[in-house]
């Protein structure tokens, strides 16, 4: 067994134009003093990264490095979800997801495709030298208008859309493999791949690519209403990466999973601060650390109620409190004896 990394914190909830939220610096000291050890990176956000010059220089990457080393903190992971995001968007989509990619592409989605996939292939260099295992990641969407099944789909339809995303994703999978990265799916309601069934689908589609991997984030299966503790008995080899983040659902006469369009505090299904909803982190860390994942627990924070700065507060003990030591013995050693094969051979009926 090994033992998670942590707390760590994901910085894209808190970064805004006031300080001290809008510098890496400043807000490395900020969340090191509540406690934090590491912090994921939004890699579009130029307030955190220089992506370009972190993809040209190694001396950029090893200078922001140890800028956090000095406030005690690792950079666990550069997150990609809004470029991975825009690999795969379908068009009625175009005009909302434009926001996420520079004014000079938008309303021109190849070119905006080109440009995420450019943007990957950054991370994947820029991880490499800063010496980080895996990149969180959207895998985007050409079939999310089509997850419930009326009107029918056409026979081969679900199979083209997968052949289509895995196809837009094989190049940068295998870039990622030629520079040792994992890029890390988060499971996401809105992705094509938003549970387990699909996720092996996109999989088998990308011939079992060692570098397809999962990010755990058990607050989006809440909401799907999907055993999260079960996802990590059948998938925990291909878990990369670990969101923190809490979520519940109380469903009325009113609003169900889908939610009736409403804002996210009046949905059924909700996202809480670390210890207010229904996720059971007890168990989630056990099983993550029975199966020796050995990296990061990275608070996401996002809530509908609770004001962000007390979220990050209280997230770092709760994170802190959950991770397990593993222990290199067993508690009932005490009992045992030293080896005596005669012994053994009479407990077992054994003729010597």
């Amino acid at each position: 067994m090994k033992e998670l990394r942590g707390p760590a914190i994901f910085l894209a909830q808190f970064m805004r134009d006031e300080a001290p939220y809008n510098s890496l610096d400043s807000i490395g000291e900020w969340v090191a003093g509540l406690g934090y050890r590491g912090i994921q990176i939004p890699s579009n956000d130029a307030r955190c990264i220089d992506l370009d010059l972190a993809a040209e220089s190694q001396d950029y990457c090893d200078d922001l490095a140890g800028r956090m080393a000095e406030l005690g903190l690792t950079i666990t992971e550069l997150a990609t979800h809004l470029q991975g995001q825009l690999v795969a968007v379908h068009p009625a989509y175009d005009d909302l997801f434009d926001a996420f990619a520079p004014p000079e592409v938008h309303g021109k989605p190849a070119e905006r495709q080109e440009w995420a996939v450019d943007q990957m292939r950054k991370v994947a260099v820029a991880s490499r030298r800063l010496g980080l295992k895996s990149t969180p990641s959207f895998p985007g969407a050409l079939m999310w208008h089509l997850v419930y099944p009326w009107p029918q789909r056409p026979a081969g339809l679900v199979d083209a859309g997968f052949e289509e995303l895995a196809k837009r994703w094989r190049p940068i999978l295998d870039f990622y493999d030629e520079n040792g990265v994992d890029v890390a799916y988060e499971i996401h309601p809105g992705e094509d791949l938003h549970d387990g069934a699909s996720f092996e689908a996109f999989l088998e589609k990308v011939d079992d690519h060692p570098r397809c991997n999962i990010l755990f984030d058990p607050s989006h299966f809440i909401l799907q209403q999907l055993d999260y503790l079960a996802f990590i008995d059948r998938y925990h080899e291909r878990i990369k990466a670990f969101h923190v983040k809490d979520a519940e659902f109380r469903p009325d006469a009113r609003t169900g999973v889908y939610g009736g369009y409403q804002d996210w505090g009046d949905r059924a299904g909700r996202f809480r601060s670390l210890g207010d909803g229904q996720v059971d982190f007890r168990q989630i860390f056990s099983k993550l650390t029975h199966y020796g994942f050995d990296g990061w627990a990275v608070l996401e924070w996002e809530c509908c109620f609770k004001h962000p700065e007390q979220g990050a507060a209280e997230g770092a003990p709760f994170i802190a409190d959950h991770i397990i030591r593993p222990t290199d013995i067993a508690f009932d050693d005490f009992a045992g004896g030293e080896t005596d094969k005669a012994k053994i051979n009479r407990a077992l009926g054994i003729a010597p």
